[in-house]
């Protein structure tokens, strides 16, 4: 599969961004998708992650209550609406997927290119 994620941009703290994530070379309706993101100079971090069904969603600590997950299967896409913003969501976010659901949020198999979020305080 491959992922595609857009919807990047500047923005100012306390601001919001809807990110998108299609889908494309096989349906991912079956699939558990993720949100990761990396700031310049470390490592990739664990955002939020969502069932196949949508029924169960992760989040980090760090975006619980900001940041919503949601997916359209119909649309093979996934989204990440992102409110409140602050300087420290400045990254690159990506997304990912995997064919099945694990306990842990790491190991995803399909990864998308990142998309640059710039939160100016």
């Amino acid at each position: 599969v491959q992922l595609q994620a857009s919807g990047g941009g500047l923005v100012q703290a306390g601001g919001s961004l809807r990110l998108s994530c299609a889908a494309s070379g096989r349906p991912i309706s079956t699939s558990e998708m993720g949100w990761f993101r990396q700031a310049p100079g470390k490592e990739r971090d664990f955002v939020a992650r969502i069932s196949s069904t949508g029924h169960i969603k992760n989040y980090s600590d760090s975006v619980k209550g900001r940041f919503t997950i949601s997916r359209d299967n119909g649309q093979n896409t996934v989204y990440l609406q992102m409110n409140n913003l602050k300087p420290e969501d400045t990254a690159n976010y990506y997304c990912a997927a995997r064919r099945t659901w694990r306990p842990s949020v790491n190991d995803f198999d399909f990864w998308g290119q990142g998309t640059l979020v710039t939160v100016s305080s």
